[in-house]
């Protein structure tokens, strides 16, 4: 395709220059007086030459559009988008048959009972076609694209069904040699076109309290869109804007003045920090000179005093420790990086000095505003006591990262009761010329964790459920599953602890993934460990299960590269297509996640996978054995290939969920 391209816009060049040579020599003719003129004689030969010339490139170009998006599927770089290369050929279609339809988008759905793919587009065309005098019934539009579809190395048959559906069916052998891709590239991305830089906002806990498992899903949708994203090839940073700062930190301070005075020179031993700010609240709302204390130290805190800040920082370091500790049991690396609202304070002063220059701001009951057009209530920049809000954090924050990180697109993993904060802070944004149409800028909201009920998780005191206690109950009840299972007598103790973290850790972060995330779900142990049904734990096995098949096959991935290049990958039976063809769905799903960033669309895929792969499992032999001595009799390569096919999408979708796969479980 890449060579495609490039001729494509040389003839495209080719035809612009020769088209401005025609205007010259038209104008040239309109300024020579005489008909007799032997210059215009010399002219007039000349300009029919370069348009006879234009109509050879036009049709050129035509031709090389078509090649374009009928020609070859496959390409060095990105994995195949099927999706992408049918709506591309339909476009097409559509446009050949109705040239008055500016805009075509082919509507792509999956297919049902043996069809690969759909067609939907004829029963919106119709509205589109009686507006410009073109009146045609849904199944006419239908066979009107069909007979205007170019040829497609990957379409095997279309045909036209029920009121004006096109069903498509795909080449096997092209699939077999997609397949064979996957082998020998690896699994790469689609390609989604231009490439960012990405600023995704997530988990967002506050200093000197534990992280809960409010944080929870902030932390773990916000990790797997920006795998996905980085994976698409985009430059990512990964923010987490913690709160660490307010009036909080006055009240902390002084007491921390007070049960440890030599904190400058000391490093407090605060054991329990979730306690110490317990301590200083009860403190805070029964002692008032306590309370004038904290509120000064406020003042000297955001003033740059030296000793109130060693206090703050000490506090914020022993939060990070904490923070670190959940991070890296939820394999979260050094990539998520810290930039607190302390990190904004000294930018807010430009955002109001900014907003004033232009007359942006107004006065209203005290306060300085930023009327939007959309929203009722303005965002409020500056307190009628002074002091800024989190409109005007929230603002600066944005006006960084778009214009000094260089970001065109950011992505605010908040849960979804912040929805109307954002849109204010968006519009806000746009008013103030921060942002414009070319950035893509959006607040990815998710529901509530329930517990039974459907009430709000808590524990059995009443307060929210730690992190840290949820992941440990995790990791006990997953020894506990692994040990029924007799796993212990099978495993040494490093496999079997690594299988318990990764069902612990995996069933955790795959329960709350295959949610639609704007729902609230229902957080249940038994259900998310439960073997069977669309869980992590199901999902692992499977991926364990074409590992021991491949074992069992005496060979390895290595291997199996180098034999993708030399076998043939025949798919003769039913299940085995089937498997193929939804192996090669990954490079869709990806590019829908890309667009809507919905991560549940991965965790169906992956089920599905799963399951047509047990089916492929229980119909197509791979190793044939002896069962009376277990000798291995004859080894299906072809099959093999496929099973190491599966096995590589399921461990870059499982890696791209953030869940750790496991060889032994």
């Amino acid at each position: 395709m890449a060579s495609s391209g490039e001729n494509l816009k040389d003839l495209e060049a080719k035809a612009s220059a020769m088209e401005q040579q025609v205007r010259n020599l038209q104008s040239q003719l309109r300024d020579v007086a005489s008909a007799d003129s032997p210059h215009l004689v010399t002219l007039k030969a000349e300009n029919e030459k370069l348009e006879y010339q234009i109509l050879h490139l036009e049709k050129s170009i035509a031709a090389e559009k078509k090649r374009g998006c009928a020609g070859a599927v496959r390409s060095a770089s990105h994995m195949t988008d099927i999706v992408s290369h049918l709506r591309q050929l339909f476009n097409s279609a559509i446009t050949a048959a109705y040239p008055q339809i500016q805009k075509p988008s082919a509507l792509i759905a999956l297919g049902k009972k043996g069809v690969d793919y759909q067609v939907n587009s004829a029963m919106s065309l119709t509205k589109e076609l009686k507006a410009t005098g073109v009146n045609a019934n849904p199944r006419q539009i239908a066979e009107a694209i069909v007979k205007n579809c170019p040829s497609s190395d990957l379409v095997d048959k279309l045909e036209v069904a029920g009121p004006g559906f096109i069903n498509i069916h795909i080449k096997v052998s092209v699939v077999s040699g997609l397949l064979s891709d996957v082998l020998t590239h690896g699994v790469r991305a689609p390609d989604v076109g231009e490439k960012r830089r990405v600023v995704i906002d997530y988990s967002s806990p506050n200093i000197a309290k534990q992280m809960h498992v409010g944080h929870l899903r902030s932390t773990v949708i916000g990790d797997c869109l920006a795998r996905i994203i980085e994976y698409c090839g985009h430059d990512v940073l990964r923010l987490n804007h913690i709160g660490d700062w307010g009036t909080q930190f006055g009240m902390l301070i002084a007491h921390l003045e007070d049960k440890f005075p030599n904190f400058e020179s000391e490093s407090p031993p605060i054991g329990d920090l979730q306690s110490f700010y317990k301590e200083s609240k009860v403190r805070f709302d029964g002692e008032e000179d306590f309370k004038k204390r904290a509120y000064k130290n406020v003042v000297l805190l955001q003033g740059g005093d030296k000793k109130i800040r060693t206090g703050w920082s000490h506090i914020c370091e022993i939060s990070r420790h904490e923070f670190a500790q959940i991070y890296s049991r939820l394999g979260i690396g050094k990539e998520l990086v810290e930039r607190g609202e302390s990190f904004y304070q000294p930018l807010m002063n430009d955002v109001i000095h900014d907003l004033k220059s232009r007359d942006l701001i107004s006065e209203e009951d005290g306060c300085k505003v930023l009327h939007l057009k959309k929203q009722k209530v303005p965002l409020i920049l500056e307190k009628s006591v002074g002091g800024y809000t989190y409109d005007t954090s929230d603002v600066a924050a944005l006006r960084h990262r778009l214009q000094e990180e260089k970001a065109s697109w950011l992505v605010y993993v908040v849960d979804a009761g912040q929805g109307l904060h954002f849109q204010q802070i968006f519009e806000g944004a746009k008013i103030a010329g921060y942002s414009n149409d070319s950035c893509r800028i959006e607040h990815v909201g998710f529901g509530l964790v329930l517990g039974e009920g459907k009430k709000k998780l808590k524990s059995r005191s009443g307060d929210t459920v730690k992190l840290k206690e949820l992941l440990d109950e995790g990791v006990e009840r997953s020894a506990e599953k692994l040990k029924e299972r007799g796993r212990d007598e099978v495993l040494s103790p490093e496999e079997l602890a690594a299988a318990r973290d990764a069902v612990a850790y995996g069933c955790i972060k795959y329960a709350d993934l295959c949610h639609q995330r704007t729902h609230d779900y229902v957080f249940s142990f038994d259900k998310m460990l439960d073997d069977k049904g669309n869980t992590a734990v199901y999902l692992l096995y499977a991926y364990t299960r074409i590992q021991s098949i491949i074992r069992l096959a005496k060979s390895d991935s290595g291997a199996l590269t180098a034999r993708a290049a030399t076998t043939e990958l025949v798919l003769g039976e039913a299940a085995e297509v089937k498997l193929a063809k939804h192996v090669l769905r990954f490079a869709e799903v990806i590019q829908r996640i890309h667009e809507d960033l919905l991560p549940h669309v991965l965790c169906e895929y992956l089920y599905d996978l799963s399951t047509h792969f047990t089916e492929f499992y229980d119909s197509c032999y791979c190793v044939e054995k002896n069962r009376e001595t277990g000798e291995v009799l004859k080894i299906n390569w072809s099959r093999i290939l496929i099973c190491e096919a599966t096995a590589r999408v399921m461990a870059k979708g499982l890696s791209l969920l953030g869940i750790t796969t496991v060889d032994r479980m």
